[in-house]
This record gives C-alpha cells, sequence and structure tokens, in this order.
C-alpha cells in the first residue's frame, strides 16, 4: 500500500494538470470568441501551443478535445485543428438542392464523386423505389463541401433501367440534377424524409474530418419525378456540428 503522503501528491498533481489543460482550453476559447482565430481559421499546432504554454502535447490535446466536445473546433486528419463555422440552416422541405441550398447561404458549394456502381437493391431500397428486389439499381456515393468543408456523404441510388449510366454522367457534372436532366427529368420533388442521429463509422468520419464515434445526423429520403415515379432514394450522413435542420413545404 502506497503512504497516505503520495496519494495526496498524486491527487494534487492530477488536480493541477486538470486546471492546466481548462486554462489553455479557456485561453483558446477567449481567442476564438475575440476573432483571433475567427471561423474557419486553422489553430496553431500543438508544439506551438506547447511551447507557448510549457506544457507538453497530451495537455493541449486535452484541452482542444474539450473543445471539440463543445463544438468550437474540428479536427481534420493530416491538416490539423480548425475553429468550427457557424452551422448552415439546412432546409428540408418539398424541393432540397445541396448545391442552391449552400450557394444561397454564401458558401461555395463542391464535392466529388466517391464511388459509382450497379448492384441489385436489397429490400428496403427495392420498396422505397417501386422495383422489385434484386432489380438493378445505381449506387452513387458523393461527397459535399461548402466553403472546403465537408458537410454531408450521401449514397444514392437509383433505378437501373431507367438510369444506366448515371454514375459516369454525375462523376463528370458533379450534380444530381444536372445528372437527372441528361434523362429528361426536369425537376424532381421530395416525397419523404426521415431524420435520425447516429455515430459516425470510421470511413465517414474520415471523409467528415471526425473522430470515429462523434454525432452525426441520417437522413433518408425519396424524391420522385413530376408523374409521382421515385427516381432517388438517398441515405445522407450529415457532420452534426455543421448543420441545423430546418423542416418547412417550400424551398
Amino acid at each position: 500500500m502506497k503512504p497516505r503522503s503520495m496519494n495526496r501528491e498524486v491527487a494534487q498533481a492530477s488536480d493541477a494538470g486538470v486546471a492546466l489543460w481548462r486554462r489553455i482550453a479557456d485561453d483558446l476559447e477567449r481567442a476564438i470568441a475575440d476573432g483571433t482565430h475567427p471561423a474557419g481559421s486553422r489553430l496553431p499546432g500543438e508544439t506551438e501551443i506547447a511551447e507557448r504554454f510549457g506544457v507538453n502535447r497530451h495537455t493541449v490535446r486535452r484541452a482542444i478535445a474539450g473543445l471539440a466536445e463543445r463544438g468550437l473546433v474540428r479536427a481534420t486528419r493530416g491538416s490539423g485543428t480548425y475553429v468550427a463555422a457557424q452551422r448552415i440552416a439546412y432546409p428540408i422541405s418539398t424541393r432540397t438542392r445541396f448545391s442552391e441550398i449552400v450557394g444561397t447561404k454564401g458558401y461555395a458549394a463542391g464535392g466529388r464523386m466517391l464511388a459509382g456502381t450497379m448492384e441489385p437493391a436489397d429490400t428496403a431500397t427495392a420498396a422505397r423505389l417501386n422495383i422489385a428486389p434484386g432489380e438493378s439499381v445505381v449506387r452513387i456515393d458523393a461527397l459535399r463541401h461548402a466553403d472546403k468543408i465537408a458537410i454531408c456523404i450521401a449514397t444514392t441510388w437509383l433505378p437501373g433501367r431507367r438510369f444506366a449510366g448515371a454514375e459516369r454522367i454525375y462523376a463528370s457534372v458533379r450534380s444530381m440534377t444536372k445528372t437527372l436532366a441528361r434523362f429528361g427529368v426536369s425537376d424532381y420533388r421530395r416525397r419523404s424524409t426521415r431524420i435520425l442521429t447516429a455515430a459516425a463509422e470510421a470511413t465517414d468520419a474520415a471523409h467528415l474530418g471526425l473522430a470515429p464515434g462523434r454525432p452525426i445526423l441520417l437522413v433518408d429520403s425519396v424524391d420522385v419525378d413530376d408523374a409521382g415515379r421515385p427516381v432517388l432514394a438517398t441515405r445522407a450522413r450529415f457532420a452534426a456540428d455543421r448543420v441545423e435542420f430546418v423542416v418547412g413545404t417550400e424551398a
């Protein structure tokens, strides 16, 4: 058994350590609040912060983790830690278009296709698209940005008979609206939307620049053409600290 005096020393050292990382976190929070580190800017590196406060990098990491837990900063693997931007108000309505929504908020919309393929529809996807299970569907996985900040990853399925080759078109135009237009679908509307919460899986977390297990918002939706036929079934995974959904009936 350790002497009681040693236990007190360990407790005191532990208390001092907690106070130290909190002091660093508070200092960084003040710098964010007064605009020294504006939204979207990169924080100084761990080594620079550690040298400034005369601590080790583990203490700095704990301070930054505390800020991340409160949604004030976000870590991007291989790039650094950035001050979190204000959440984008994202309407969920009868006409929901990522590029239009992001553009009207003053951000530059962007993105890229991560994967595109043909695959047999599982039972759930077939029901959403009103086709037979096992029938071919085009699957497109895409990452979407606002001012180069990753906002969401979307997996979209389209009926294969009607939209064969859609993945190749999307890879070129990077727009679902433009892709559908190539097949004669001039407009489409949201038929249903279901919003859930979940923890980010490793692959999604890496693409979104999140730590695995961080909260995300899942949006399952079905869009139909003017005749009411399903054209898209989508599951989008949004970084929960970068958007706020506004539910309405008009875009």
